[in-house]
């Protein structure tokens, strides 16, 4: 019996003792030989938000089961691939596209707010094959919006930074909107 308890002693320091030296594999902090510079980088561009016609650019997804009606939706969840242009015109030169999400998340009737996730992808130009990411709220009360950039990819790897965006264009019975971004990345 004593064996037992010695053999069982000697088991539970093995795995006492193995367990720290795997978990500093996980704390080891290495330190970069060289420091990147940071840059900075301010685009301009559109983003055709389209809800109406056959071919839209966003779409619902998802609609609460509520009995209030709200002309804003609050609680639908919309799926986007919005494009990007140089200009205003839906014709301007296409950029890239912004693909996301975002709900309606206001009850005021008067008021439209958003929640979005949205990806900014380059599919032309200097930035060809890099994006951007926004998580934001967005509110159509506001005249500017200032939106938060949390991350991107390519040539804006570990970005972060802010959009300004104003309404260019927008069709209430619709609910189409074109909206005009001016945006400022910190990015490696």
């Amino acid at each position: 019996m004593e064996k037992e308890h010695n053999i069982l002693a000697l088991a539970m320091i093995f795995c006492l003792t193995i367990a720290p030296v795997y978990g500093q594999y996980y704390s080891r902090t290495i330190t970069r030989v060289a420091q990147r510079a940071e840059k900075m980088t301010r685009l301009h561009f559109f983003l055709h938000d389209t809800v109406s016609g056959e071919n839209p650019s966003a779409v619902v997804i998802a609609r609460p089961n509520i009995t209030q009606a709200s002309p804003f939706g609050f609680g639908t969840l919309f799926a986007i691939n919005d494009p990007l242009t140089v200009g205003p015109e839906p014709t301007s030169m296409l950029i890239g596209n912004a693909q996301g999400l975002y709900v309606s998340s206001s009850r005021d009737p008067a008021v439209f707010i958003s929640v979005m996730y949205t990806d900014f992808a380059f599919t032309s130009g200097r930035f060809n094959g890099s994006s951007f990411s926004l998580i934001s709220r967005s509110s159509s009360s506001d005249a500017i919006r200032e939106l938060a950039i949390v991350g991107g990819r390519g040539a804006f790897r570990m970005a972060q930074g802010f959009a300004l965006t104003q309404i260019n264009f927008a069709n209430l019975t619709t609910g189409d909107v074109i909206l005009e971004y001016n945006v400022t990345l910190y990015h490696y």
